[in-house]
């Protein structure tokens, strides 16, 4: 039951009885802010003068003349020519029946038989997951939960980058540091990795294999394929204490195999140009500010040759839309890539790209930069572990991912409503608690006893869940749905101040008040489930 659909509906009927045609993206409903202007407004009638030659406000009259009037109490023209509509209440109370038959069902979009690659977090197999990245999983998976629940066939993809220097100097570090675990003399490498992680692993290695790896034939191999496997089942194993799956892990390693890159390059042969020994891709050609380097003077491959590579292999795989969230020192990468892509043929849109702002730790007004543990940057799982899961990944999503982000460790332990995690919990916790309180009471599933403004506004908002899904998901705005969120607890704690929910000496208004309580909690429940925040139901 969507009554913003159902008005436009009614509005496009009546533009047909003027012989003129409009869809439903010509028509703009919004809620009024004011209960004296109704519950929704149309400019439709100042949109649309001049088809009729008349002013906006005679304009409205004519469409009101014309409009279907059930579910609706009475419409008005205000100001220069906005339509306003006063709902009838039953039209509201309707929703509570749908939410509770519907249950986790309520504001699911309908298929759009339309398939998404969501290519998220992919950090290098050589570390610890640290705090950047929790926010970058944080919100590809919120995103990826949106299209999901708004009818997308989404796919989350890891791109596991095992082929490049990165994993040479991480198998040097750990011949490095087996060297050290074993008592001898050690060198690491110029670029290696200095971190606990290769530490514990060569201790590991030497309980394992004692020094038998010592000069062994191969060994930096062995180190390469174990390290890449180590580090990455670590980083998986953190992840899914996130919340956080994947369905695809593409290895650089494979995508590269068969000649993908020197294929690629004989594809690519039109657009490429030699200067001072270095092969370009003339990407200005399409959106990019410059020509890109491919090939480098001394003949190996810049990252950009391989990801093109990786890119159209995806696209290959029959997906519509391919998303990358990427931290935001990629801003230069996207045109590029998408010049790449159009290159083969693809829509310069085929390629959309999240860019993840930086993140500050803060315990009040004090930046806390390093991890009491190591030393070293501040994990994810040290994050979660200090102040949860459920707080980390609300906090992440409730910014714009374009916006930097001060993380506050005080606010997300606090318990009161100054914790936007807390609040929200909070508020369906206490839902729960009143419907067991009132668990021998018949719920009123047509609650047509609802007619307070609380009640009201509670109904309307919870009406408006699934457009708020379908344009979060559209959009890619994880912090829409924190928003939707944070007002669905506001109104629920209105509603529950200013109504007394359980009187057993006046059952029927007990029956609807009650059944409002458990389509509300259902709502919030659906909507922290997208953040993959959890839905207490005591506190």
């Amino acid at each position: 039951m969507d009554i913003e659909r159902q008005i436009k509906e009614k509005i496009i009927d009546a533009f047909k009885q003027y012989d003129i045609q409009l869809q439903l993206n010509d028509v703009v409903i919004e809620r009024s802010k004011d209960k004296l202007h109704g519950d929704y407004a149309s400019n439709v009638a100042l949109k649309n003068s001049r088809s009729f030659s008349k002013p906006p406000r005679e304009v409205a009259q004519l469409i009101i003349d014309k409009l279907d009037m059930s579910g609706i109490d009475k419409v008005e023209i205000a100001g220069p020519g906005f339509i306003n509509f006063f709902m009838k209440h039953d039209s509201l109370q309707a929703v509570v029946k749908k939410i509770i038959n519907e249950v986790d069902n309520y504001g699911r979009g309908d298929r759009k038989n339309k398939k998404i690659n969501v290519e998220f977090v992919s950090a290098n197999p050589t570390g610890t997951l640290h705090i950047g990245h929790a926010r970058g999983a944080a919100i590809g998976d919120v995103i990826c939960r949106l299209y999901e629940f708004a009818g997308y066939d989404v796919t989350r993809e890891y791109y596991i980058n095992d082929a490049g220097s990165q994993i040479n100097n991480l198998a040097l570090s750990l011949d490095a540091r087996y060297r050290e675990a074993l008592g001898l003399p050690f060198e690491l490498p110029k670029d290696g990795y200095h971190g606990d992680d290769v530490k514990n692993l060569a201790k590991k290695l030497v309980e394992e294999h004692g020094d038998s790896l010592l000069n062994k034939e191969g060994s930096l191999e062995f180190y390469k394929e174990l390290g890449i496997k180590l580090m990455l089942a670590k980083i998986i194993e953190d992840l899914k204490y996130f919340g956080v799956t994947f369905d695809v892990f593409s290895s650089e390693k494979v995508i590269r195999s068969n000649n993908a890159v020197e294929k690629e390059l004989e594809f690519l042969k039109s657009y490429i140009y030699e200067e001072e020994g270095a092969k370009f891709l003339k990407t200005t050609q399409f959106l990019d500010d410059k020509d890109r380097v491919i090939v480098k003077a001394n003949g190996d491959y810049t990252y950009f040759l391989p990801d093109i590579v990786y890119h159209v292999n995806k696209m290959s795989r029959g997906f519509d839309q391919l998303i990358d969230v990427l931290g935001a020192d990629h801003h230069g990468y996207i045109n590029r890539m998408k010049s790449a892509l159009m290159m083969h043929g693809y829509d310069k849109d085929a390629l959309q790209v999240e860019l993840i702002q930086m993140v500050r730790i803060m315990k009040g007004d004090e930046e806390v930069k390093i991890s009491k543990r190591t030393g070293n940057a501040l994990t994810l799982r040290e994050l979660c572990e200090e102040v949860g899961v459920d707080a980390t990944r609300y906090f992440f999503a409730m910014r714009s991912a374009s916006m930097h982000l001060d993380f506050d460790l005080q606010l997300a332990l606090e318990q009161s409503s100054n914790n936007p995690v807390y609040y929200a919990q909070y508020a369906h916790a206490r839902l729960c608690s009143v419907l067991e309180q009132a668990s021998d009471i018949e719920l009123d599933l047509e609650a047509k006893n609802l007619a307070t403004q609380s009640e009201l506004s509670l109904l309307k908002h919870l009406i408006d869940f699934s457009n708020v899904v379908e344009e979060s998901a559209k959009e890619r705005t994880p912090y829409k749905i924190t928003n939707y969120i944070h007002r669905t607890a506001e109104l629920i704690h209105a509603f529950y101040t200013e109504c007394r929910v359980i009187d057993r000496d006046n059952l029927e208004i007990t029956q609807s008040r009650l059944a409002l309580c458990k389509a509300a909690s259902i709502v919030l429940k659906n909507a922290l489930t997208l953040v993959g925040v959890t839905a207490p139901t005591h506190m």
